[in-house]
């Protein structure tokens, strides 16, 4: 066999991969880190008092005062990858998790960019595609069609 027909026939199983298995890896994927931050925040249901110090020192965001930032981020980095993983709202909810991404890009990390970066693709293609037929969104807005019925 031809290295172009293996090449050929590697795409063509490549190209019959269902979207909606990628669209969940990428929504459990990108959720797992601004959850994992979010746990790093809080102590039960409290912020830990380390978090507004960090917020006051290091993570200086223009136009918030530290502690409503702290709250802000805190709540959306638990609210929000709660929501892309279940598929509601989940447009919405990268485009916010993205923005977050821009903040910590420009105003914190901004040598942070190669993980940056990655965080942006997986949500601008939730954002360009929609979070696929495994999803509450999908049951919301297509409910007489069944997840099963797409083949992508």
């Amino acid at each position: 066999m031809r290295i172009t027909q293996l090449l050929n026939k590697g795409r063509g199983l490549a190209d019959h991969i269902p979207y909606s298995f990628v669209a969940i890896a990428s929504r459990i994927a990108v959720a797992s880190v601004f959850w994992r931050s979010g746990q790093t925040k809080v102590a039960g249901f409290s912020l830990r008092p380390e978090t507004f110090v960090l917020f006051r020192e290091e993570y200086k965001v223009p136009l918030l005062p530290p502690d409503i930032a702290a709250y802000m981020t805190a709540i959306a980095e638990h609210a929000l990858p709660v929501l892309l993983v279940v598929g509601l709202a989940t447009r919405l909810s990268a485009l916010g998790l993205l923005f977050m991404t821009a903040i910590i890009e420009i105003f914190i990390y901004p040598g942070g960019w190669p993980e940056h970066i990655l965080w942006a693709a997986l949500l601008l293609s939730i954002i360009a595609r929609g979070p696929g037929v495994i999803s509450l969104d999908h049951l919301i807005w297509h409910p007489r069609r069944p997840a099963l019925a797409y083949a992508r």
